[in-house]
């Protein structure tokens, strides 16, 4: 299999748990700068499911982790995820494209909170009704906004428990449905999440509620994810009392959708720049075994120079002078060797092409004698060449 190629099964592997055998049998290929661009792709979150996903940067470190010291995981592949790390974070950065939410629980969450005053985060009364998968998810949700207690109603125990032992932060609160409208007295907000076929909460009951503190605003807040509705229609007509359903929720994540697909095409242009940046920092890997001949021959002539200016000055040098000559032999060569190195690096600003860096490249075997085997790097870089003029 070929190296870039091997680097997707690595990272694919790593974050999917799928057997690198059953992994062959669905692959596409991608080469060099194709790979590297669908990898910063998915670190950015604009391969995943929902467009800017959060998780799947953590898998990309735990890659990287898990790849530190195993044969292959190389300075060029490890240099590959660790710049994917980076692109990563930039995107969300750069274009926020994490933010807003584009899932119907999350979005349960995002308006509870743009209702409530922004004061009364930390101290509003969050109910749950039913703990199934929309309602566990928007227990975690809250979670994350920073709720740290939440009472939840459902038929049974069992599932209550499961996602407390998953949010050991959050006081998660259990209650049968038996005990539904005394907890309701108690809410500000309440969450209904459940696959029942009739109504929970009738106008009727939500009137005989007890009002809602004025410090979270006088109205007690019902979100409504269920298909049928757990909520009468009818409840919006309570003075106290404001309902939102699916629908309403619906508007706002196809509105967030809309946006995200608008950041995913600034993203794009951040992954171009970054793909470029890398494959120069690559490129300029393959002068690596001339720079270090080059670095090898400057310090032989510098360390025998030394040598000699010491024994023409005696045994009697005070150790400050001989460090004043070792700097000032270190600075001199250092300085002689900037220019060449730069001249055999790439850095991805186009101020020297490749064909010029392999010039450089002959040119200083040529006068300091360094008799570095090039063919190899040559082959690679003027392969490269020919690539970026197709």
């Amino acid at each position: 299999l070929h190296e870039w190629f091997l680097i997707l099964c690595i990272f694919c592997w790593q974050i999917s748990a799928v057997p690198v055998s059953e992994l062959c049998q669905h692959r596409f290929l991608l080469y060099n700068k194709d790979a590297t661009h669908h990898l910063f792709e998915v670190s950015a979150g604009l391969d995943s499911l929902v467009l800017g996903e959060g998780q799947i940067l953590a898998q990309v470190k735990q890659v990287v982790k898990t790849g530190q010291g195993i044969p292959g995981f190389d300075r060029k592949i490890s240099g590959l995820f660790k710049h994917a790390i980076t692109v990563g974070k930039r995107v969300r950065t750069k274009t926020s494209i994490s933010t807003g939410s584009v899932s119907v629980s999350s979005a349960a969450v995002e308006l509870a909170l743009m209702k409530l005053p922004e004061s009364s985060h930390a101290t509003a009364r969050m109910l749950v009704v039913g703990a199934g998968k929309m309602g566990k998810l928007v227990i975690k949700h809250l979670a994350a906004k920073g709720c740290t207690k939440i009472v939840v109603v459902n038929r049974t125990e069992d599932r209550v428990s499961a996602i407390r032992k998953e949010l050991e932060n959050v006081e998660i609160v259990y209650l049968p449905l038996s005990e539904m409208l005394a907890r309701a007295a108690e809410a500000d907000v309440i969450f209904t999440s459940t696959a029942s076929e009739t109504l929970l909460f009738s106008k009727e009951q939500v009137q005989a509620l007890p009002p809602v503190s004025s410090q979270i605003g006088g109205r007690r807040l019902f979100i409504d994810i269920s298909v049928p509705r757990n909520v009468g229609s009818c409840v919006s007509d309570v003075e106290t009392a404001r309902v939102y359903n699916v629908d309403d929720l619906k508007e706002i994540v196809e509105a967030n959708k809309e946006d995200r697909l608008h950041k995913a095409m600034e993203a794009q242009a951040i992954i171009v720049e970054e793909v470029k940046q890398f494959e120069a920092w690559k490129d300029s890997l393959e002068t690596v075994p001339t720079i270090k001949k080059l670095r090898a021959y400057a310090e032989r002539i510098r360390s025998s120079e030394f040598d000699k200016c010491l024994s023409k000055m005696g045994d009697d040098i005070p150790k400050n002078k001989k460090k004043a000559i070792y700097d000032l032999s270190i600075g001199i060569v250092n300085k002689l060797l900037h220019g060449p190195m730069q001249h055999l690096r790439c850095d991805g600003n186009e101020i020297r092409s490749l064909s010029e860096i392999l010039e450089n490249m002959h040119a200083l075997n040529r006068i300091f004698s360094l008799d570095t085997e090039i063919s190899v790097l040559e082959q690679k870089i003027r392969a490269k060449i020919e690539q970026n003029q197709k």
